[in-house]
């Protein structure tokens, strides 16, 4: 019988998705005004954008509950 999900995976995976549809079209909108990223170089601005989204799906990895397991078995 194969094993459940974990919640921490469908958690992060959720957060994965949704910082990727709609954050990432925020964050689109920030970088074409530079105002909130003009004191990164020109070359890091992506890379700075790139850590909100994964830091959404670390948090919600982090934050849900594993899912229990009974006794293991061998």
């Amino acid at each position: 019988m194969a094993a459940p999900v974990e919640k921490k995976v469908t958690a992060a995976t959720l957060a994965a998705y949704l910082a990727s549809t709609g954050l990432l079209a925020v964050l689109t909108a920030i970088q074409d005004n530079a105002g909130l990223v003009s004191g990164l170089p020109d070359a890091l601005e992506p890379f700075a954008l790139a850590l909100i989204p994964t830091a959404v799906t670390f948090v919600g990895g982090w934050a849900a509950r594993h899912t229990p397991r009974g006794p293991a078995t061998r």
